[in-house]
């Protein structure tokens, strides 16, 4: 016999994220395909030229993955062994990575609790006469205090790569990232801003960086190499670093450029979903609601719900598990650095330092956020937040 499933009690599967992708987006990569440039190609250089205008700095170098340009940053920058570098603890292993495959060493700074990004005061109590770099992060999207850091660094000397995974278009005093560090990387991977499945973007206005950055990303090949097998290519070509192939192919910028085209719309839809989760859960005894600074402009990759286990049974465990039993995808962003068992080691004497980090991580959980959401699946997690705290709230 044919099963039916009964939807009021098995209600379909709502996923935390799912990517927004149309007809455009599916022949922009078919055309690319049937053009035969299937790695690095035309494509990528028109991609590069139009995320620099749209972000307004000088260049802007796609590459193939937020991972690596975060790394080939830090190496362009000349980070080596023996330099320190500050950074958060709230943060994907990557940022983590990169400073690691460069022989740094890592110092910890705590986070604020408005912006989750680094602590200008945390920050300045770091530093010391071997730290050569900060790395903050613009946390789910909302930006750092990117201009006090700056302050910091610029009478110290001190190299500024910007980790902006969550936040491509966000904004400060109006101006989008890309254009304030030394150098601004970003994440096109499938859940963020703007997708082109994988692959990133290293951002700068220093013409020298970005020429560093173009060597190191295609093998440390001089000129325009890339060309060699078209009819205007040459076959001769000189290795003039040691370098790594960390570029973008075409038919992800081919995805890339319809994306950047619709940035500002999928931008405008996330604001849109995430202004209604806080309308709607704003006074909910237990949680706090995500705020935006009057000199911001989030780019609401992520909606951070914080969830308080003094007031709430189980804290925001509690809260997931409830979700998942709705059949309600959710997730945690992030598990800082210093609990994973690759850098305790490394980093457990740190952990000391980080209060704000450690009760963000015990209470923080991440709803649903993504531009193709109805108002019917956003009422529906809203729903489920609301009989989980009032099931849960302590007497």
């Amino acid at each position: 016999m044919k099963h039916t499933r009964d939807a009021a009690a098995d209600p379909e599967f709502l996923p935390f994220f799912q990517p927004s992708l149309g007809e455009a987006e599916i022949e922009a990569v078919a055309e690319a395909l049937r053009s035969g440039w299937l790695t690095y190609g035309p494509r990528v250089r028109e991609f590069g030229r139009a995320c620099a205008r749209y972000l307004d700095v000088a260049h802007a170098v796609p590459v193939a993955s937020c991972s690596a340009g975060l790394f080939l940053a830090l190496k362009a920058c000349g980070l080596r062994s023996g330099d320190e570098v500050v950074l958060p603890s709230l943060t994907f292993t990557s940022t983590l990575a990169a400073v690691l495959h460069c022989g740094a060493t890592p110092i910890l700074a705590d986070v604020e609790d408005e912006t989750l990004g680094l602590d200008p005061e945390a920050v300045a109590a770091a530093l010391t006469p071997r730290t050569r770099a900060i790395v903050p992060v613009h946390m789910a999207g909302h930006p750092c205090r990117i201009g006090d850091l700056l302050d910091l660094a610029r009478p110290r000397g001190l190299t500024v790569v910007e980790d902006a995974a969550h936040a491509f278009g966000a904004t400060v005093g109006g101006k989008r990232l890309g254009a304030f560090g030394h150098a601004t990387v970003f994440s096109f991977y499938a859940t963020k801003c703007i997708t082109t499945g994988d692959g990133g973007l290293v951002a700068t206005s220093d013409d020298a960086l970005a020429r560093e950055l173009e060597l190191l990303s295609f093998h440390g090949m001089d000129g325009n190499a890339w060309q060699r097998y078209g009819d205007r290519g040459r076959w001769y070509y000189e290795i003039v670093r040691l370098g790594w192939k960390m570029h973008l192919g075409d038919p992800a910028a081919a995805l890339g450029l319809v994306q950047l085209g619709r940035a500002d719309e999928l931008a405008a839809r996330r604001e849109a979903i995430a202004r209604f989760y806080t309308e709607e859960l704003a006074g909910l005894p237990g949680v706090v609601t995500p705020r935006t600074a009057p000199w911001a402009g989030h780019a609401w990759h992520l909606y951070i719900l914080r969830v308080d286990p003094d007031v709430v049974s189980e804290g925001r465990d509690g809260l997931i598990a409830d979700l998942t039993a709705a059949r309600i995808g959710s997730s945690v962003h992030f598990i800082p650095l210093h609990h994973h068992p690759a850098y305790r080691d490394l980093l457990a004497a740190q952990a000391s330092r980080l209060p704000r980090t450690e009760r963000y991580f015990r209470e923080a959980v991440t709803l649903p956020l993504f531009p193709d959401m109805s108002e019917a699946q956003a009422s529906r997690v809203v729903a489920a937040v609301r009989a989980s705290m009032s099931a849960r709230l302590r007497a």
